[in-house]
């Protein structure tokens, strides 16, 4: 492929994000002060200033109106009806049509009023307004984001009406089109549900956030500190690019962008230093995929996982960042490995490091940015105990004074350029100059993890102080460098200070188009989910599916989310799969006696859903990494996923061992012995799939590779052969262990019973009982009360709306027997023979590669 053409393609698929028209005049004035309107409006919305005011203040459903009103007007004016139409002027009808969608949009609140009197009972105009409302945004899903979004969404509204046709076992009662409407359209159960609210909220803002810290310059400076760090060792050009590529998940939710962004410097560098292209865009691929999943910003997904699980963001942050940090430093250690296949030396420093810059070598993003949230809490954390009132005061000043400070620091040496890709590069950028050039860009995230950790406000006003952080480095760090340089044209570094913030404000809503589309159109599936009632069918049919086996329930999940997220967005595919099936995973767990937590559930989906972008043979990320690389996209595709395995198999060992997510960690012992487990078990199983330890593998050292990573991964399995973590007791002995728990405990016992359709069930259940009164009264809690008979123990009465009803009790059914938890050794003393194995399986694979490189190639 020549170089044109590579142009050519990464450019289709960036325009595939924002659109590709080719406008001026008054139609380009329109798709600059569109976008530019609604980040204004987000940022208002977002702000305390209506409050203060009492004046254009939004409830949050009428705040929805106004986004999806946006988000389609720019889909069908910025995105044409075919491809062929790219960088052609925008027709008539167009126009029309992104009028109408908007104007749909906007009729809930222009009628708020009068809709909110006939709730239920639409009238025609109503309807009508609904259903053209619902087949733009279907056609607006289509020009943004292509066809498969569109037809899932398709598929799901003919499900709506064809209930009584379908089979049996996924059959309902239908809907009319006037009740399909109302409930998608004219309620918040569907297109404007939950979704589209955390885009409104969340979403938009942590999106404006980072098209401002790219316009400033902080793209450019991760690439550039990442490379000088790591650049000098086996590989370094492809550790930068891993690290740099994290860094650049505080700017980018999308896999497309950040390949876009880290892959024009960091793939021809990893193809001059000997990774070969397929490899140098492979690299690529699984670190920008992973960009997603790197915290304090991790993509759209995340913000929902607040809504559906019912947690804090900071919550969100603490059960992700385990797995995303053991995920890099296996990317990282998975390049070394190809190093070393290949024989590869770093690139030349200009003056020998000193210890701390050998040491920062070592250092990844996520070690860095947990101590800088460390660092925010526990050092700065104090301020808000000693000021009080006036913390607000304290902290802008101190951000001020270290913002001047870092400023001044940094006018000190060159401005960072970016680098051409194709100029040969004989030696590393310094560290210490490299670093201290952009360390004001850190701030912004400093407020981001003051306002969720310190202040625990809402995700929506710490992304907007952050984001005001943010637009105030814009405006002033030109102006700023030019004071501090002596430089006279202090009036020119103004406007180009307000140059940049008004194209960030303009980009950072041109990139929310597709989004903000997506999580409307996803709204349309779970609305059906509601209307429906498929939720409750869906149990019955994975279990009939997967035969009651967890694993394969488990692999037919990631199956969905894999194969829908090759043409849906992580966010749509994430909303999709995660309303289907995040309920029934939890159910069937727990009718098998795993308690699964929702958190591990839906991280499970969201870490699937961005597996996809390099899944062949559609993944998007791949394409992009390929055309900048010059490779075939589907080998590239290929060998992005064989380096992701590891982040694959991630989400199946922290569904077993929620440890993995910092889960009923309850010591600093305890914190320390499951990171270096987990850390363990990710090196070593990078090593098994890579084929390469020290020296080339055998395949019998490949298998004892992989049952050790096991054990570090899940040693309980091993325990539990050795100590049962359960004796199970006879039902008659209910009360005396209930009397034997403590507060807040939970009561495991297997019951059999016939379901209303006959079906014989027999099945684990897991119910919290009440803290006070005797045994029958925290019985009661849970909702049961028992008859004793000869033949056994069976359910008397069950409490409506109890946790026994919610687990599919029903009356009659008999308690088989009891399941009490055992005290027993902790199961990570597992980790003492994982250890010992993996040493003399160390001692002799060293010595077997040393004595094969010493034979000569005919006897080898």
């Amino acid at each position: 492929m020549s170089e044109r053409q590579d142009d050519e393609k990464i450019k289709e698929l960036l325009d595939s994000e924002t659109g590709g028209r080719g406008v001026s005049g008054i139609a380009a004035t329109i798709l600059i002060i569109v976008p530019l309107c609604w980040s204004l409006f987000q940022l208002w919305i977002a702000s305390p200033l209506p409050f203060s005011f009492n004046f254009g203040v939004f409830t949050e459903d009428e705040a929805k109106t106004v986004h999806l009103g946006f988000a389609v007007f720019l889909a069908f004016s910025a995105f044409p009806m075919l491809k062929s139409q790219r960088g052609k002027a925008i027709p008539f009808y167009d126009w029309g049509l992104a009028l109408l969608a908007a104007a749909s949009a906007m009729y809930l609140l222009v009628f708020k009023d009068d809709l909110a009197t006939r709730a239920g009972a639409p009238i025609t105009q109503d309807v009508v307004v609904a259903v053209i409302g619902m087949v733009l945004l279907l056609e607006a899903t289509r020009r943004a984001l292509g066809l498969p979004l569109m037809i899932v969404a398709l598929v799901f509204l003919v499900y709506t009406f064809a209930g009584p046709h379908m089979p049996e076992v996924i059959a309902h009662k239908g809907a009319s089109l006037s009740k399909a409407m109302s409930h998608q359209w004219l309620s918040t159960e569907g297109v404007f549900g939950i979704a589209l609210g955390v885009s409104t909220s969340f979403v938009f803002l942590f999106v404006l956030f980072g098209a401002l810290l790219e316009k400033a310059g902080a793209g450019n400076y991760f690439i550039k500190v990442a490379f000088s760090l790591l650049g000098h060792m086996r590989g370094g050009p492809a550790k930068a690019a891993v690290v740099s590529s994290g860094l650049s998940g505080l700017i980018s939710g999308s896999s497309i962008a950040n390949v876009v962004t880290t892959g024009t410097f960091t793939i021809p560098l990893m193809k001059r230093v000997g990774f070969p292209a397929t490899k140098a865009g492979a690299v690529e691929v699984a670190a920008s995929t992973n960009g997603q999943l790197t915290p304090p910003i991790m993509g759209a997904a995340a913000f929902l996982m607040v809504e559906y699980v019912g947690i804090s963001y900071l919550e969100v942050i603490k059960h992700a960042i385990l797995p995303a940090l053991i995920s890099y430093v296996a990317l990282v250690y998975i390049v070394h490995l190809e190093a070393l296949k290949l024989k590869m030396k770093g690139i030349q420093r200009k003056n020998r490091p000193t210890a701390a810059q050998r040491l920062l070598s070592f250092s990844t993003v996520f070690i860095g940015m947990m101590l800088l949230t460390a660092i925010v809490y526990y050092g700065f954390g104090w301020i808000k105990t000693v000021a009080g009132d006036f913390t607000w005061l304290a902290a802008s000043t101190a951000f001020l004074v270290a913002y001047i400070g870092l400023v001044k620091l940094a006018s000190s040496y060159p401005d960072l350029e970016v680098d051409d890709p194709d100029e040969e590069v004989t030696s590393l950028p310094e560290v210490g100059p490299t670093v201290k050039a952009g360390l004001h860009f850190l701030l912004p995230v400093v407020v981001l993890v003051w306002m969720l950790a310190v202040e625990q406000l809402s995700p929506a006003l710490s992304a907007f102080w952050a984001t005001i952080c943010m637009i105030f480095i814009v405006l002033t760090q030109r102006p700023l460098f030019a004071l501090f340089r002596g430089e006279l044209n202090l009036a020119e570094r103004v406007r180009e200070g307000f140059g940049d913030c008004f194209h960030a404000l303009v980009s950072g809503a041109q990139n929310m188009i597709g989004i903000g589309v997506a999580t409307a159109t996803a709204g349309i599936v779970v609305g059906t989910v509601t209307l429906t009632g498929i939720g409750l069918v869906m149990t019955e049919f994975v279990e009939f599916i997967s035969g009651g086996n967890m694993m394969l329930m488990l692999i037919f999940t990631a199956g969905i989310s894999l194969i829908l997220g090759m043409g849906l967005p992580t966010t749509a595919n994430y909303i999709v799969v995660s309303t289907l099936m995040a309920p029934v995973i939890v159910t069937l767990g727990a009718q098998h006696g795993l308690i699964v937590p929702l958190i591990a559930v839906h991280l499970f989906v969201f870490y699937f859903g961005i597996l996809a972008d390099d899944t062949p043979p559609v993944g998007l990320a791949a394409y992009a990494a390929a055309a900048i690389s010059g490779a075939d996209p589907i080998r590239t595709g290929v060998q992005g996923f064989t380096y992701d395995i590891r982040t694959a198999v991630l989400p199946f060992m922290f569904i077993f061992n929620t440890q993995l997510l910092l889960i009923g960690i309850d010591s600093v012992l305890e914190l320390i012995v499951t990171v270096f487990g987990a850390i363990s078990g990710m090196l070593v199983f990078a090593a098994a799939t890579q084929g390469y330890w020290m020296y080339k593998t055998r395949w019998w050292e490949l298998i004892a590779l992989l049952l050790i990573a096991f054990t570090f991964f899940r040693p309980g399995f091993w325990w539990d052969e050795i100590y049962p973590p359960f004796k199970n007791v006879p039902a008659s002995e209910i009360f005396n262990v209930i009397d034997e728990l403590p507060d807040q405990s939970k009561l495991t016992m297997i019951v059999e019973g016939e379901t209303l359709v006959g079906k014989h069930v027999v099945k684990h259940v897991i119910l919290p009982v009440g803290d006070d009164g005797d045994a029958a009264e925290r019985l009661y809690h849970a909702g049961l009360e028992l008859r004793f008979e000869d033949q056994g123990v069976f359910v008397d009465n069950l409490v409506f709306g109890s946790e026994a009803e919610k687990a599919r009790i029903d009356f009659d059914w008999q308690i088989k027997s009891l399941q009490q938890q055992l005290s027993r050794p902790p199961k990570e003393l597992m980790y003492i023979p994982a250890l010992l194995f993996l040493f003399v399986l160390g001692y002799f694979h060293r010595r077997r590669g040393q004595a094969e490189e010493k034979l000569t190639p005919s006897e080898a």
